[in-house]
């Protein structure tokens, strides 16, 4: 598996902010009323259980592996695909995470120069909510993958046998 680069997960949010601003932006145009997707009270609180669970898993899984290296006795290892799984569910979390966090970027952006509507002002800090638990997504699954992380090989005897 390849590691999770920043720049792709910076790129996916900003490129998912300006479509979702520039849409933002166009549908406000066309509608005299200005009728704009809500951003769901539920989306920060999603996005910050994902964050929770996959900081619980990066932690639970630092120390069982921490004890396995001490050689602990009664330590639980970890097995590789138990590892492997939490791996890709952090990386497809981080990834989704950067796009719906652009998502609400850019839709909060837009709602900054409306705030003197009371709805739009709830939806802004909603979307600013948002942004931040989806950042702590990031964060948490860019840890787990480092917990995870296969030590170099050192061995240099072994490659030329």
């Amino acid at each position: 598996m390849k590691q999770l680069r920043i720049r792709t997960l910076a790129v996916t949010f900003l490129v998912a902010g300006v479509l979702s601003w520039a849409l933002a932006k166009l549908l406000v145009a066309r509608d005299s009323l200005g009728t704009l997707p809500s951003v769901p009270l539920a989306a920060p609180i999603v996005l910050a259980v994902i964050a929770a669970a996959l900081l619980a898993t990066a932690i639970s899984l630092r120390s069982r592996l921490r004890a396995q290296r001490d050689r602990v006795p009664g330590a639980k290892g970890v097995e590789p695909l138990m590892a492997a799984r939490a791996v890709v569910f952090g990386q497809a979390s981080a990834l989704v995470s950067a796009l719906v966090s652009g998502v609400y970027g850019g839709l909060g952006i837009f709602l900054l120069a409306h705030l003197d509507v009371p709805a739009r002002r709830d939806q802004a800090v909603y979307a600013a909510f948002a942004v931040a638990a989806g950042i702590a997504v990031i964060a948490a699954a860019l840890f787990l993958e480092r917990v995870l992380r296969l030590p170099e090989d050192d061995d240099t005897e072994g490659a030329a046998a």
